[in-house]
């Protein structure tokens, strides 16, 4: 009997998220793809004119015995800018936003302690934006996103975008990296 848990994370671009967690200790399982937005099996073409609704997210599958709720979104509030509404560089839109979408109650409410705590704590000198709500209406991106920056290191976002991210997250959380 499995343990494994799963939280989807939107910070921004499915690509520069995904190549993150891809490298932690304890996903077992990361999948690029489209949350808590309106209609059935929208394409990367209809979420990206921000009419749907949903939200560009990464699909996490972790072993909490391995790696903790509290670490998974350490790495989340790291890894992409959660102040500023419905963008993450110079990707804009609703689909950017920065959301956390949980699959249990429990997961719900540590990770609106979490963000309580550091707007509290003021750790970003802004107020964190970040939605923390139910997950509704996934879908998995399609094929061609699915591990997109392994697939192509050095495309121009991915060399400009995603890999500062990687580097970033080895940097600060190296105990936490598979490799």
């Amino acid at each position: 009997m499995s343990n494994s848990q799963t939280i989807v994370l939107g910070g921004g671009c499915f690509w520069c998220t995904e190549a993150v967690y891809v490298k932690v200790r304890g996903v077992t399982d990361v999948e690029s793809g489209y949350s808590n937005g309106q209609g059935e099996r929208p394409s990367y073409e209809q979420v990206c004119t921000g009419r749907t609704g949903h939200n560009e997210v990464v699909k996490l599958e972790f072993d909490p015995q391995q790696i903790s709720l509290r670490q998974i979104l350490e790495i989340f509030f790291v890894i992409h800018d959660a102040t500023t509404l419905n963008q993450q560089g110079n990707d804009v839109g609703t689909q950017y936003r920065s959301g956390i979408y949980t699959t249990t109650p429990g997961q719900k409410e540590e990770a609106e302690a979490f963000v309580l705590q550091l707007n509290q704590d003021k750790i970003f000198g802004r107020p964190v934006v970040t939605e923390v709500l139910p997950l509704q209406n996934y879908w998995p991106a399609e094929d061609y996103h699915q591990d997109f920056f392994e697939k192509n290191p050095h495309q121009g976002y991915c060399m400009a975008v995603a890999g500062p991210k990687v580097a970033k997250f080895r940097k600060t959380f190296a105990a936490l990296s598979k490799d």
